[in-house]
């Protein structure tokens, strides 16, 4: 059950759609790992791929990328408009970075979160990164910053009782709303 929420939104942020998804991260991991070795053409992380293909970046919802690393929705959302900050070197934990690359990603997240507070307008944001797969990390073999905007009430009864998420846009519409925005700033 949800814990209670107040006006400034919920105490908790229930997800059980994740653990299915989590569970089956071994598996995935092995069969892209034997895939890459027979083809050179996976890399295990979907970052890593996402970052050394950006003619495919319209496919893959990344809505900005630079000389260092690139932001972009979440295809497992939490609520609409979760994007992912990542660099495109793949390392596993935060002090893996140098305190230059530790920056660029900061200065992506920065950005993630200017997009995500013009583009929505959401009453809070979550920002936060989950270091290795005990904390959470879907990819822990690449860091990466989420940025997921919050409303008041966007955790209710159909999420935690019913195990089914409402994600009220796609993938597609909130891409182009997230390149208008970063276009907007010059981006």
């Amino acid at each position: 059950m949800s814990a209670p929420s107040n006006e400034s939104g919920p105490r908790s942020l229930h997800a059980p759609w994740r653990q299915h998804y989590l569970e089956s991260l071994g598996p995935a991991e092995a069969a892209a790992k034997a895939r890459a070795e027979k083809t050179g053409v996976e890399s295990g992380s979907f970052l890593l791929d996402y970052w050394q293909h950006p003619e495919l970046d319209e496919r893959h919802h990344v809505v900005v990328r630079n000389g260092h690393g690139m932001i972009l929705l979440n295809a497992f959302p939490y609520t609409g408009g979760h994007l992912l900050i990542a660099l495109g070197e793949a390392r596993p934990t935060l002090l893996d970075y140098t305190p230059e690359q530790r920056a660029e990603l900061w200065k992506l997240t920065d950005l993630a979160a200017e997009l995500a507070q013009r583009t929505l307008q959401p009453q809070g944001l979550n920002i936060g990164i989950n270091q290795g797969r005990a904390a959470g990390a879907g990819v822990p073999s690449h860091l990466h910053v989420h940025v997921v905007p919050r409303w008041a009430g966007d955790v209710n009864f159909i999420n935690v009782v019913g195990e089914v998420r409402i994600i009220s846009a796609s993938l597609d519409v909130m891409a182009k709303r997230y390149r208008e925005a970063a276009r907007a700033l010059g981006g």
